[in-house]
């Protein structure tokens, strides 16, 4: 599938579509993904939602593992929240692949603002059918 083709796969994960998230880029190995932090975001801190920003680096390492041409799945995930997201900050998650074998892969997310500040550091390992 093309890069184009992916995104269109990927805008039927109707969880992600409720965030409003939506991948920029996707080949294999590697996703890019964008998401705009607006009220619906926010937690009772009036701070983005941790489970937002999961969501968003967990779509956009699902881009970039299943562009490898093989269904995948997330089998292990963690994510380090470094600083707080506030209402009207633009969000870029970029997955990159680590390990790539077989049955198993691994990938590194990073979520930064617009500015380039780091927001949270993520890491999923997926099953591969």
């Amino acid at each position: 599938m093309e890069n184009t083709d992916y995104i269109e796969f990927f805008k039927k994960d109707r969880y992600a579509a409720l965030f409003d998230i939506k991948l920029t880029e996707v080949k294999p190995g590697y996703a890019r993904a964008i998401l705009k932090i607006t009220e619906k975001h926010l937690n009772a801190g009036d701070v983005a939602q941790g489970g937002a920003l999961f969501t968003l680096a967990d779509l956009t390492m699902a881009a970039a593992a299943n562009a490898n041409g093989r269904l995948a799945f997330s089998i292990q995930s963690d994510i380090r929240f470094l600083q707080s997201a506030f209402p009207g900050d633009i969000l870029y998650a970029e997955a990159n692949e680590v390990l790539l074998h077989k049955t198993v892969c691994h990938y590194h997310v990073d979520i930064k603002k617009d500015t380039g500040e780091l927001i949270a550091i993520f890491d999923g390992i997926c099953y591969r059918k």
